[in-house]
C-alpha cells in the first residue's frame, strides 16, 4: 500500500482533459465559458461531474439549495469525512478555472486512489457549492453561506436575477432541489483549491500558495447630490458637480488603501451617473467603494477614516455625501493545522510555496467560521480572472492537485 511520499502524484493529463470537457458546456464567446449558476448549461454541467463521480465508485448527496456532495466512503464509519471542491458556476464572460479547478481536482484526487487502492479512516466528500459567483444571483457565495447559517435559506430562493426570476423556482426548473436539510452536514475538515485570480504566484515564480487568511470586505454604497445644470453656460464657481465629488473620493479611497499597505486594498467599481447625459453637469452620483484586508481592526479602521473623511470633501465643494455598508463579511483566518498539512505537502513534494492572503472571496470562507478549512491557491496567468482569457498551465494545475491530494490524506488517514 503506498504512503504518502513524494512518489504520490495525480494523473495531471487526466486533470487537464475533465477541465477541457467541462469548457465545452456553457462556452464563452471568447474562449472562456459563461455557465451561471442554476441556467441550463448549469445544470448540463453537473450531470456530467455527476457521472463522472458516480463512475468514481461515489454517491451523491443534493441538498436544498443545490450544493452537490459526492462521497468516498472510509474505513471508519463513524468518522467525520474529509471536504474539498468550490463550484462549477462562472461568470457571464468567465474563465475555464475559476472554481472548476477546485471541484474536478477532487474529483482527481478521487479518481488517483482509486487507481492506487489507497484508503482512508474519512470519508472524502467532493463538493459543487451552489452561485459561488453572485453574478446572476446576489449576493456572491449564496449556497455555502446558507449551509453556514449567514443566510436564510427562504431569502435565499427568493433572490430575483435581472429577468425577476426567483432562484428557488430556477433550482427547481432545472432540477438540483435536493432532498438534504441545508447544513445538516458535518465535516472533520475542508480544503478548497482555487487558482490566485492575482499576479502574486506568478510573479514570485511559487508553484503553490499556501492561503493563511481571507481577507475581509466591505461594500460602501455611497450617494453625491449637487445640481443638474448645463455644462456650457453653468459657471464653474456656481456649479454643484456630484461628478467631481465622485473624482474627490474616489482619490480618497485609493489614498487610505496605500496608507494601510501591505494587503489593504480599495477602489470604486459600480457606479451609476444621474442624468448621464453630455451636456449636464452631474446632479447625482451613485457609487460603491469596495475595501478589504486580512485584518479586521485595520478593515474598520479604513472604514472609519472612510467615513470620517469622504462628507468633508464633499461639502468643501458644495454637495451632499450619504452612505451606508451594504455588503460586508469579516476577515477569516483558516485553520492552523489545516495549513500545516498545505504547507507539509508543499515542502514534501518539493513545489515552491510562498503563504499568501486570499483577495477573493470563496466557499472556504464561510465553511471556516464552523469546521477546520484551508485553501491552495495555483498561479493564473497575469493574474487575470473573471475573465474569458483566464488562463493557467497544466503543471500548475497538477501541482495544485498534488498538494491537495496529500493534505487531504493526510487529514483523512490512510489506512495501510
Amino acid at each position: 500500500m503506498p504512503a504518502a511520499g513524494e512518489n504520490l502524484r495525480i494523473d495531471g493529463a487526466r486533470l487537464w482533459d475533465s477541465l477541457m470537457e467541462m469548457a465545452k458546456i456553457g462556452p464563452g464567446v471568447a474562449g472562456g465559458n459563461n455557465r451561471q449558476t442554476l441556467t441550463d448549461e448549469d445544470s448540463e454541467g453537473r450531470h456530467l461531474f455527476q457521472n463522472w463521480c458516480e463512475a468514481a465508485g461515489m454517491t451523491m448527496g443534493v441538498d436544498e439549495i443545490g450544493n452537490m456532495f459526492a462521497r468516498r466512503e472510509g474505513t471508519d464509519p463513524d468518522a467525520l469525512p474529509v471536504y474539498v471542491g468550490s463550484h462549477l458556476d462562472t461568470q457571464p464572460t468567465g474563465g475555464k478555472y475559476d472554481g472548476v479547478l477546485g471541484v474536478l481536482g477532487g474529483l482527481e484526487i478521487i479518481r488517483t486512489m482509486n487507481d492506487l487502492d489507497i484508503k482512508t479512516k474519512h470519508p472524502i466528500v467532493v463538493t459543487n457549492w451552489t452561485n459561488e459567483e453572485g453574478t446572476r444571483f446576489a449576493p456572491a457565495m449564496l449556497a455555502s453561506g446558507v449551509f453556514a447559517g449567514k443566510h436564510d435559506l427562504e431569502w435565499a430562493r427568493d433572490r430575483e436575477d435581472a429577468q425577476g426570476k426567483k432562484f428557488g423556482d430556477e433550482l427547481e426548473r432545472i432540477g438540483w432541489k435536493g432532498p438534504e436539510k441545508v447544513g445538516d452536514r458535518k465535516m472533520h475538515a475542508m480544503f478548497e483549491l482555487h487558482i490566485e485570480q492575482g499576479p502574486i504566484l506568478e510573479a514570485e515564480k511559487k508553484d503553490i500558495g499556501v492561503v493563511t487568511h481571507g481577507q475581509g470586505l466591505r461594500w460602501i454604497e455611497c450617494t453625491v447630490t449637487g445640481n443638474e445644470s448645463h455644462t456650457g453656460s453653468t459657471p464653474m464657481h456656481m456649479r454643484k458637480n456630484a461628478g467631481r465629488g465622485l473624482a474627490l473620493v474616489t482619490e480618497l479611497v485609493h489614498e487610505i488603501a496605500m496608507a494601510n499597505q501591505p494587503n489593504a486594498v480599495g477602489a470604486i467599481g459600480h457606479i451609476d451617473v444621474y442624468p448621464n447625459s453630455r451636456n449636464v453637469i452631474p446632479g447625482k452620483v451613485v457609487f460603491t467603494v469596495d475595501m478589504r484586508t486580512h485584518l479586521l481592526d485595520k478593515l474598520n479602521g479604513m472604514v472609519d477614516e472612510f467615513n470620517a473623511r469622504a462628507p468633508k470633501l464633499c461639502e468643501d465643494i458644495g454637495v451632499e455625501f450619504s452612505c451606508e455598508i451594504v455588503g460586508q463579511f469579516d476577515p477569516p483566518a483558516f485553520d492552523e493545522g489545516c495549513v500545516k498539512a498545505v504547507r507539509d505537502a508543499a515542502e514534501r513534494l518539493g513545489y515552491s510555496h510562498m503563504d499568501i492572503i486570499s483577495g477573493a472571496g470563496h466557499d472556504a470562507c464561510w465553511i471556516n467560521d464552523l469546521y477546520p478549512t484551508s485553501m491552495i491557491m495555483c498561479p493564473c496567468a497575469d493574474g487575470l480572472s473573471h475573465h474569458e482569457a483566464e488562463e493557467i498551465s497544466q503543471e500548475w494545475a497538477t501541482a495544485g492537485t498534488d498538494v491537495l491530494m496529500h493534505a487531504v490524506l493526510e487529514t483523512a488517514e490512510i489506512v495501510t
